[in-house]
């Protein structure tokens, strides 16, 4: 019994450290953003006045928020369908169908991943320039002018969505092929001998044996979605124009270190944590008790 106890006590005090850092670092930070969205504060009184739900009540009446929150949805359907539906099916072509030069493949789709955002967001800045970047050059050869994306609703999502894709593609395609190329080979054959499509291989067979690393990719998607897109948003458009390329991630960083509104920035930020978990739930109950694990 001293023994076991020992050993607990060794346990708790090895995992010590971590816990006081997450403690400090994630924990009294979440608790202290939940206390402030219920006062006024401008970070630079002395004093905090409580409002109660009058920061969470602005925001809902608020009609920049339903628009912020499109924005948002925007982001997450763009990226999922161009940073985790394509790497996958790109991920079981490569694999299947054109396994040669794969080494190839998978170190030059990996190296826009350890780029920083801001150069990204610069380089694509240059790239897609209306009146003198590469791409407007190019189209304006064959009579199409190229549109002012940074002053378009919709296109100005696409853009900055398409900085995000283009640093996250890679990692995740290693991730996905990484799944698709460990399913058994015995299994794919034995569907070809039966004449079985191609597509009914990827959507039968291969995306459920390899639905655990998907579901974690289509995760981290959405993550990539809301969290990633600031530093492009930040540096391109602050959030313009008309707040029609901002995000929930940003406006709670505009609110709350431009404008001085904490409270409403930090009521913000626990609307974002709560649509987070909401997200995640709806997840567990519906896509994780599908998924298949091998072991």
């Amino acid at each position: 019994m001293k023994i076991k106890q020992q050993n607990n006590f060794q346990s708790v005090l090895y995992l010590l450290p971590t816990l006081v850092l997450f403690g400090v670092f994630i924990v009294w930070p979440l608790i202290y953003t939940i206390y402030l969205s219920f006062f006024r504060w401008n970070m630079i009184s002395a004093d905090k006045d409580f409002v109660g739900f009058d920061n969470y009540m602005k925001l809902f009446s608020n009609p920049l928020t339903s628009k912020i929150m499109w924005n948002s949805v925007q982001y997450i359907l763009w990226i999922a369908l161009f940073a985790f539906v394509i790497p996958y099916i790109l991920a079981f072509i490569l694999d299947r169908l054109v396994p040669r030069f794969i080494d190839f493949y998978k170190g030059a789709l990996f190296v826009p991943a350890v780029m920083s955002l801001v150069v990204a967001s610069m380089l694509f800045a240059w790239i897609l320039n209306p009146l003198s970047g590469p791409v407007a050059l190019i189209l304006r050869s064959v009579g199409v002018a190229m549109p002012f994306w940074s002053n378009t609703d919709g296109w100005v999502i696409f853009v900055i969505a398409l900085v995000v894709i283009w640093k996250v593609f890679g990692y995740n395609f290693i991730l996905l092929y990484a799944a698709v190329s460990g399913i058994d080979q015995e299994i794919i054959e034995s569907a070809k001998v039966d004449n079985i499509s191609n597509f009914r291989i990827f959507t039968q067979m291969v995306l459920p044996l390899s639905s655990a690393t998907g579901i974690y990719v289509l995760i981290i998607s959405v993550v990539q979605a809301l969290q990633y897109v600031f530093t492009p948003i930040s540096v391109l458009t602050q959030g313009g124009p008309n707040y029609g390329s901002s995000n929930i991630i940003y406006e709670s960083y505009r609110l709350g270190f431009i404008t001085f509104k904490t409270g409403e920035s930090a009521a913000l930020s626990v609307i974002t944590l709560l649509i987070c978990v909401v997200l995640l739930v709806i997840e567990y109950v519906f896509v994780e008790r599908g998924v298949y694990y091998e072991n």
